[in-house]
């Protein structure tokens, strides 16, 4: 049997954080600059324009609807424990989706940038002890994952690769890259340990982003039109 609980928390009461408090993401002028008009959701970043105090506000309630989110959660693994449930119940806590709060003056789910695409992924299995894996995994790796702890043969045509083996040994590289789409499946990006690559449309029609994530984690700059990086851009699209 398996129960998948999904938190609405973001629609209830509750008292948010102290906003006065609340410390807004580093921004940079002409951030939107190198960022193709498709890459910029108008919609909750230029429409929806918010003061300063409105900002910090959204962030304090951000972090109260996440306080009561955990709270429910720790709720919930102690309802296994308490009815002797914990040693044969596999707990997964992940999100379809990361969320904007402020960073590049974007908002909610609106990019490929990092803060919208990485999510948690915390997988509990009985008799296995805590360990922390390093690799590129994605949402699609859990079917499979969950198949191979109940001993279900999957097929072999599955694009998600079972993660079992990290359990064991967290060095152990599932992916060399990670993948996502957005936008109705016309925004892609490829992320590896290195780089990050948007592309709008296949063809990357409607523009490209390149960023090196060893130097500009937080991809202020934007080098896919430098002619030193076209050899990079180009292996990108190949792979696309």
């Amino acid at each position: 049997m398996n129960r998948s609980v999904h938190d609405a928390s973001s629609s209830c009461p509750f008292e948010p954080y102290p906003f006065q408090r609340i410390v807004l993401p580093e921004k940079v002028e002409g951030d939107w600059n190198d960022i193709p008009k498709r890459g910029i959701n108008y919609v909750t970043s230029k429409n929806g324009e918010m003061s300063l105090e409105q900002q910090k506000k959204a962030v304090a309630a951000y972090y109260a609807a996440v306080a009561y989110m955990d709270e429910q959660v720790g709720k919930i693994l102690r309802t296994l424990k308490n009815e002797g449930l914990e040693d044969n119940t596999i707990v997964i806590f992940t999100s379809d989706h990361g969320f904007h709060l402020g960073e590049h003056d974007f908002w909610m789910k609106v990019s490929l940038h990092e803060e919208s695409v990485r999510v948690p992924m915390i997988i509990k299995v009985p008799g296995k002890q805590p360990k922390v894996c390093d690799s590129f995994v994605e949402l699609i790796d859990l079917y499979p994952t969950v198949a191979a702890l109940a001993g279900i043969q999957s097929s072999k045509n599955l694009q998600g690769k079972s993660l079992v083996k990290t359990f064991d040994d967290p060095k152990h590289k599932v992916r060399d890259m990670a993948f996502s789409v957005s936008q109705g499946g016309r925004s892609f990006l490829l992320r590896n340990e290195k780089w990050a690559f948007i592309a709008y449309n296949e063809d990357a029609s409607e523009g490209i982003e390149l960023y090196d994530m060893d130097n500009d984690p937080q991809q202020f700059n934007n080098i896919a039109l430098n002619e030193a990086y076209a050899g990079v851009v180009i292996d990108f699209k190949k792979q696309l």
